[in-house]
């Protein structure tokens, strides 16, 4: 069995590198070993996901919080790659949304290419867990029959900052705070469904591949972010996933 790491992907000198986290240095193995300081990276997602499946309603207080019901199976939606951000990007702010709301979860990493897994199996699949801000675009998910617009814009997925390949996913916490202000508080003890139960439906009904992630869904305490906003989230055992709030971007050809 490997130690636990937490690990860690990254630009440093125009290259992107991946290695195991240390107090003030990332350790990269590649044709020898190589010591990166810390201050001398720039941290990406600790993953590069296909498609990012997300759990709505998994805490019964943040179902009521919203006037919706536990559902009786878990209730899931996808993200595309191009939702995630690293822990330091903005959040960019849609020009059609006049309310953001900020989701604090543990998200769950995929280590190997599987479909079908029992829940007894599902350890066996996970590489690992992060942090996600599932952002969502509430008054748009409010007015659509599917939670595509309100869900799936360009970075509505902030995700990191880096990977820890051991923790209980039952038996920690989720906190976010608003420019200082603590908002969530949750433990993952109350998810309704919990994370085998969760690899083992989702890959009932699609294959789940390497750095895939599944996002747990959100205590209660959701609440609007605003233009100039910093939201922290921080699972205990994991880290702490740093983003402010800004305007979208201009229109742009993309070549």
């Amino acid at each position: 069995m490997m130690p636990p790491m937490r690990i860690a992907r990254f630009l440093h000198e125009g290259r992107m590198l991946e290695g195991v986290l240390g107090p003030d240095d990332v350790l990269v193995a590649e044709g020898g070993t190589l010591k990166v300081p810390l201050g001398d990276v720039q941290l990406l997602p600790p993953c590069e996901p296909t498609k990012l499946v997300c759990v709505g309603r998994n805490y019964v207080e943040h179902a009521a919080e919203l006037g919706n019901e536990v559902p009786e199976e878990p209730l899931i939606f996808l993200k595309p790659p191009s939702a995630v951000i690293p822990s330091g990007a903005e959040i960019r702010y849609p020009a059609w949304s006049k309310l953001l709301h900020f989701e604090g979860e543990l998200a769950v990493v995929i280590g190997r290419r599987c479909r079908n897994v029992s829940a007894f199996q599902a350890r066996d699949v996970i590489r690992g867990y992060t942090v996600m801000n599932d952002v969502t675009a509430r008054d748009r998910q409010k007015e659509d029959k599917t939670w595509t617009r309100g869900k799936a814009f360009d970075a509505s997925a902030p995700l990191g900052p880096w990977l820890e390949t051991e923790l209980d996913p039952d038996a920690t916490r989720v906190r976010t705070w608003v420019n200082g202000e603590l908002r969530q508080d949750g433990e993952t003890s109350l998810m309704v469904f919990r994370v085998p139960h969760l690899v083992a439906t989702i890959s009932r009904i699609m294959t789940l591949e390497p750095g895939d992630v599944i996002a747990t869904g959100t205590p209660a305490g959701v609440g609007e972010i605003r233009l100039g906003d910093t939201v922290e989230i921080e699972v205990d055992g994991v880290g702490r996933l740093t983003n402010a709030v800004a305007a979208a971007d201009e229109a742009q050809l993309i070549e």
